[in-house]
């Protein structure tokens, strides 16, 4: 058979600088990444960008009930003050191109730092707890945003020692493998939810009672004085639920079952296309006041708007014992939840070692995350994190850092044509991101349901990131509930003799520390070249964790060998 020229351009690109660089397969160097094609990772990426995109007028929407820099003069909001609302405003479109400035710098540096698919941008929870827990609405919390951008600065200066210490990354490779397998199912699970709730599809959160009740009514079907969503007793009938539903999803489901390259990107882009034009009863841009305003600004197409408010806006007062408050509880959260999602997409894409339970240049990542942090706060914005919604672009091919520095690209594009890139509705991204949550959710057939103590606290961790819509309380609630079921009887065995143990108890997961230690590798070759010995990487072959990991089934292996189809790499997900 012939090769196209897509054929081609791979294996150009497989052989130059670029190509072993980021380790692509064909390019000859040690521990390629197998599966992985040039242009599958630029459609990954892009694939990533879309399912991320909507964080630019998220996050700026959050953010934006700060205040900012804005001055109120009465303390008490000034919801009504004309002068201080039209500053938030300036704030709002300052926090527009910082959004998508930080975006596209942090995913550009993980993807060519790190070689990480993994897209960058501020994070979700954070951003809400940053502005409803710490500056409050307008401030009227219990730090300014000033100094609250002061406590984000140092959190990533922080994250930074841990992570070149090698603390973030052993902290993440003790932990029980059920809880590892747990943590990745329930983030499929969180996203979802995600994708089916108000922030995609609709389909679900239309109930005032339970809130999270069927939705998708109509808008002359919302409850009168309660936020848009919540429905009386006419549900499903949104056009843009359907549309979504039927183009986003099972339309990109069909495609992904005949093997169509591309799959979730068509899904997202045919959704959002149908839904620009006006006067349609699936419009993004409705004949409102705020639809107007939305459409007046897709219609510039090109645009920049500078910095003006909030850029370098950061106000050092560390003697605020708040600050340090903030500082604390943001770095508590922020340190589960980061390292959770890299591990759990690292796993994703097959990129880290069963022995070591590591990823290649895991510090690199985090160090990575940790100044993106700190360049974050200099522009205004609270922490940055790993975006789950990188799955998506795993799930298309994604296996190496040209999908994050693609990603990253079209973020900073998206400065320039903000209009055009923040106007994807949430129900276009809502199928893409249901589907990759299923993917994910395989993972649980690696769990040992057959021991309690395992089982437990893997259960927990699955539903407690959905429920509490955060994945670092799963993650506390997995490692609480291990320690409690599995301390005592390790307790009571040990004092006894091996006497009292439960029944099934040789049925129990075996915990033990990965091998490679705590100490980072870049600390061992500096020591190697300090005392002028040459740095051998150990060898794990005899390792349990090393024949376990290489004693897969025939199907196993098979799976592996479609890694480079869009149904391939997501059947060897949960591996």
């Amino acid at each position: 058979m012939s090769l196209t020229i897509f054929d081609k351009i791979n294996a150009f690109m497989a052989y130059s600088f670029v190509g072993r660089w980021f380790k692509l397969e064909g390019s000859g160097v040690p521990n390629e990444r197998q599966g992985s094609r040039f242009l599958t990772e630029i459609r990954a990426g892009i694939t990533t960008w879309a399912a991320m995109a909507y964080i630019i007028s998220v996050n700026a929407s959050i953010l934006s009930d700060t205040g900012g820099t804005c001055e109120c003069p009465t303390g008490d909001g000034c919801s009504s003050d004309a002068t201080y609302l039209a500053c938030v405003d300036e704030v709002h479109r300052d926090l527009i191109t910082t959004t998508a400035a930080i975006s596209a710098l942090s995913s550009f540096l993980m993807g060519l730092l790190a070689n990480l698919p993994v897209g960058m941008a501020p994070g979700l929870g954070l951003n809400a707890y940053f502005t409803y827990s710490i500056v409050g609405f307008h401030g009227t919390g219990i730090v300014p945003y000033r100094e609250a951008l002061a406590a984000v600065f140092m959190e990533g200066w922080i994250f930074l020692a841990l992570s070149l210490l090698g603390l973030r990354q052993w902290l993440a490779r003790i932990m029980p493998q059920s809880l590892v397998l747990a943590v990745g199912a329930g983030i499929g699970l969180f996203i979802a939810f995600i994708g089916l709730s108000s922030g995609g599809l609709g389909v679900i959160g239309g109930d005032p009672v339970n809130f999270v009740g069927l939705g998708g009514c109509t808008p002359d079907h919302y409850l009168p004085d309660l936020p848009a969503g919540y429905c009386d007793s006419v549900v499903m009938r949104s056009p843009t639920m359907w549309l979504g539903i039927f183009t986003g999803g099972i339309l990109t489901v069909y495609l992904m079952m005949y093997r169509v390259k591309g799959a979730i990107l068509i899904g997202i882009f045919l959704t959002s296309i149908i839904s620009w034009p006006r006067g349609t009863s699936v419009t993004v841009f409705p004949h409102t006041d705020a639809g107007d305003a939305a459409f007046d600004f897709f219609k510039k197409v090109v645009t920049f708007h500078p910095i003006k408010l909030i850029g370098n806006a950061i106000d050092y007062n560390y003697s605020n014992g708040k600050v340090w408050y903030a500082l604390a509880t943001m770095l508590y959260v922020d340190i589960l939840d980061t390292t959770g999602t890299l591990y759990s997409m690292a796993k994703f894409a097959e990129l880290r070692d069963p022995v070591t339970m590591d990823f290649e240049r895991s510090t690199v990542a985090y160090c990575v995350d940790a100044f993106s942090i700190s360049m974050g706060a200099l522009m205004g914005t609270s922490p940055v994190t790993a975006f789950i919604e990188s799955a998506t672009g795993i799930a298309e091919g994604g296996k190496t850092g040209i999908t994050a520095i693609t990603t990253g690209l079209a973020f900073f594009i998206s400065v320039f044509f903000s209009p055009i890139f923040a106007s994807l509705p949430s129900w276009a991204t809502g199928g893409a991101l249901v589907i990759v949550g299923t993917l994910m959710a395989r993972n649980v057939r690696e769990i040992n349901w057959d021991y309690m103590g395992d089982a437990v606290p893997a259960f927990l961790t699955i539903v407690i990131i959905p429920l509490s819509y955060n994945i670092a309380y799963g993650v506390i609630a997995g490692i609480l509930s291990y320690v409690l079921l599995n301390g005592l009887p390790w307790i009571l065995r040990k004092a006894s003799g091996d006497r009292i143990v439960p029944p099934n108890y040789g049925q129990a997961e075996p915990w033990v520390i990965p091998p490679g230690g705590i100490v980072p590798v870049w600390m061992k070759r500096v020591h190697a070249y300090v005392t002028n010995r040459p740095y051998v990487p150990p060898d794990y072959t005899s390792s349990p964790r090393h024949s376990a990991a290489t004693n897969r089934t025939s199907d196993e292996k098979a799976d592996i060998s479609e890694g480079h189809h869009t149904i391939g790499i997501a059947a060897t997900a949960s591996k």
